[in-house]
């Protein structure tokens, strides 16, 4: 996986969410827009501020149909025991996935090499469970969810809108291009 219209494998894991141990499959990212949000570990630096500004946009994910997976090569346990201790972290009401064994880290193609942390990573699946978008960032740069939140409109308008694209900085209501040879030469 890892590459825009590759499809979501199959897999199992636990999730720590709304105060519970959870079982998901694929199939509970089917159906909907998600967003698996990779991280490479549990009471970190960067991490918590990412996945603070992730749980502030959740509620506008939530109303466009976008549901959140955060994932680490952590437990599901190491994801509660963070949540219960950390602001930041206690704010999150999304998905917070143990990914231990490395199954969605390697699916996505998002596990450093001989490190056994996930990378940085943020990939976005559509209802279908192929892949849209892909954002790799280093260890040392933060993700910013409004700019997802935005990447997300526009991936959903140009599916629901065959024929336009989105251009650089759109924002949902602005005009798109439908490109055509009369454009050629013309922006």
């Amino acid at each position: 996986m890892g590459i825009i219209g590759s499809k979501l494998q199959p897999f199992s894991a636990t999730s720590f969410k709304d105060g519970k141990f959870v079982d998901i499959t694929e199939a509970d990212a089917l159906g909907k827009w998600a967003v698996w949000f990779f991280y490479p570990a549990d009471f970190t630096f960067v991490c918590p501020t990412e996945l603070e500004d992730l749980a502030d946009s959740y509620a506008d994910l939530q109303a466009m149909g976008v549901e959140v997976f955060a994932v680490s090569t952590d437990t599901h346990f190491s994801h509660k025991a963070w949540h219960d201790t950390s602001p930041a972290i206690g704010k999150i009401k999304y998905h917070m996935v143990g990914d231990q064994n490395h199954t969605l880290s390697l699916a996505f193609n998002n596990l450093r090499d001989g490190v056994g942390l996930a990378d940085r990573g943020t990939f976005v699946t559509d209802p279908e469970g192929v892949l849209q978008l892909v954002e790799v960032t280093p260890e040392g740069v933060g993700r910013n969810a409004a700019e997802l939140v935005r990447k997300i409109k526009a991936a959903k308008y140009w599916q629901e809108h065959p024929g336009q694209v989105c251009p650089a900085k759109w924002e949902e209501g602005s005009e798109t291009l439908a490109p055509s040879i009369d454009l050629v030469g013309k922006i």
